[in-house]
Formats: structure tokens, sequence, C-alpha cells
């Protein structure tokens, strides 16, 4: 199977929704993606946690097809992240935010993981993101993500990862920050002009748009009847775009429309449970369901 190198955070999360709370649970930019990501490909995970991760969580990820060969376990506490959200989904309130043992943490690959040539650069901080691909030997495809705490504080070291990225995924926010354009498709216009060859920028409930210098793919949100939990929709989006375009060598455009619409159905199983809860008991039968699904809604 086809392997994608996939660098992020692994954390346990406190969230608080209407519909119920979880403490301590299984988190992180790099899980939820690897989760999503595992559907298509093995994602070869690269990060730490500290000695109080639950065993039976590492277990669950390397059962679940995710290999653990770049995650350390570091002496200290894990990441932890705890939010609130309200009725509104698309408003979340985060209580607190522990960076613990990721906080001063530079991850040097093995030879094999240097081999690996696609890469999915998570949420996470740029001067780390910067120095991990600069261990790859030979990457083919760098797909980016990043968030405003980033853009906001860290502008500098962000700014020099630019350069190796080929795909950015952005949300709308993100975008018209780090580009200072309020209009989607201009932001997307101004990223491409710093060398990025595309960008996709994801809204949300009102779904995704792909620019680059030849196309354009607008996308709609799979229609979700209760959003339980948006944490880390963003991120199996990512994670399941990433895996799918790692399936196979060639990159075409017709490859890139059938990603964003894998990233679109996982991210609307993500949403339906607290946490990783719907990601876990996840099955390929109902990815490829609601794939046809989606695709008679796309239909004239």
């Amino acid at each position: 199977m086809s392997k994608f190198l996939l660098y992020g955070s692994v954390a346990l999360d406190t969230i608080y929704t209407p519909y119920g709370k979880g403490e301590e649970i299984l988190g992180g930019s790099a899980t939820y993606a690897a989760l999503a990501g595992r559907m298509f490909s093995t994602p070869v995970l690269v990060g730490c946690v500290g000695e109080d991760f639950p065993p039976s969580y590492l277990e669950f990820l390397k059962e679940s097809g995710i290999s653990l060969e770049g995650l350390e376990i570091k002496k200290g506490k894990t990441f932890r992240w705890v939010a609130r959200y309200g009725e509104n989904p698309n408003q979340v309130e985060v209580l607190s935010t522990c960076q613990n043992v990721i906080e001063d943490f530079f991850p040097v690959l093995t030879p094999p993981l240097r081999e690996i040539s696609i890469v999915f650069l998570a949420n996470n901080s740029p001067s780390a993101q910067l120095d991990l691909i600069r261990q790859v030997n030979s990457p083919k495809l760098v797909i980016w993500d990043t968030m405003n705490y980033w853009i906001e504080n860290y502008r500098q070291d962000l700014e020099k990862v630019l350069p190796y990225v080929d795909i950015a995924l952005l949300n709308d926010e993100e975008a018209r920050r780090l580009t200072g354009e309020f209009n989607l498709i201009k932001a997307g216009k101004a990223l491409l002009k710093r060398g990025i060859k595309g960008v996709v920028i994801k809204k949300g409930e009102h779904g995704s748009l792909y620019i680059s210098p030849e196309d354009f793919f607008l996308l709609p949100a799979y229609p979700v009847e209760k959003v339980v939990d948006p944490t880390g929709a963003g991120d199996t989006f990512a994670g399941a775009f990433t895996g799918y375009l790692a399936k196979e060598d060639t990159l075409t455009f017709s490859r890139l429309k059938k990603a964003l619409g894998f990233g679109t159905i996982l991210a609307s199983f993500c949403v339906e449970g607290l946490g990783v809860e719907r990601l876990k008991r996840l099955k390929r039968e109902e990815v490829e369901a609601r794939w046809e699904n989606f695709q008679r809604m796309m239909q004239f």
C-alpha cells in the first residue's frame, strides 16, 4: 500500500458540546488526518507524545493501519487542548492550550522516512515544519496546513515554509489573514503568485474551492443533519485529500477533484461524533456509499 508522511500533533482533548463531553480523549491534527488518510494509503505519523499518553490509544492507532514509526514518546506531558462549542458549531471557545512536549520538539527522520515522497505538513509550528521538509530527500508532493495563530505570531517563520509547498490547505479566514485579500478567489491567486501550485480553501458547511494557474473547482459540503462536534473536520478533510492523492504517482486535475470529494465525505463523518469517535468505527463501505450518494447529488 502507498505511504505518505504525516507531521502534526497527537493530543489529549477535552471537548464540551451540547450533545455531550469528552475528557482526555484522543485528538490532535495528525490523529484526525491519519484516521481519514488510512482509508486510501498508509499514513506514517511523525510527532511526539508524553509519558502519560494512554497505551490503549497507541494500540488503537496501530490496529487502524497507521504507522507509528515516526512517533516519539518524550519525557513530560502530552499536548492538551480544551474547548467548548455552543449551539452554533462554527463558534468555539478555546479554554486551554498546553503544548507541553511538542513545544520544543523537532523530529529527526530515519533514513527510510526520508525517502517517502508524499508529505502532509499538518497544523504545527512553521519552524518545525520547515525543519522536517528539509530532511525529506526528494519530496514529490508537499501539502501544507496552518492556522491563524502561526500566521499572526510567526509570520517570518511561516514565509520560509511557503517555497516548499505544492498545495496549500487553508480555511477562508486563514486565507484572508495570510494574503490580506477578503475575496477568496483573489486570496487564492495571491498565494499562487508565491509559487504554490494549488490552493484549497475550506469554507466549512459551505464547501471548498480549488484554485491553480490552470484550473478552478468548486464543491459544496456534504449535507449533515446533526453536527455533534466539528473538532478536527478540517484535519480530516486534509488527511483524506492527501491519502487519496498518495494512492498513485500521477497527479491530474481529475484526481484532485476526487481527492477534494473524498475529503468532503470524510469530514462529514467526522462531525457526526464526539472527537474521533465516528472515524474510529468508520468502514470503507460507508465511505463508498456516501461517495456514490454525493456524486448523484452533483449530477444535472
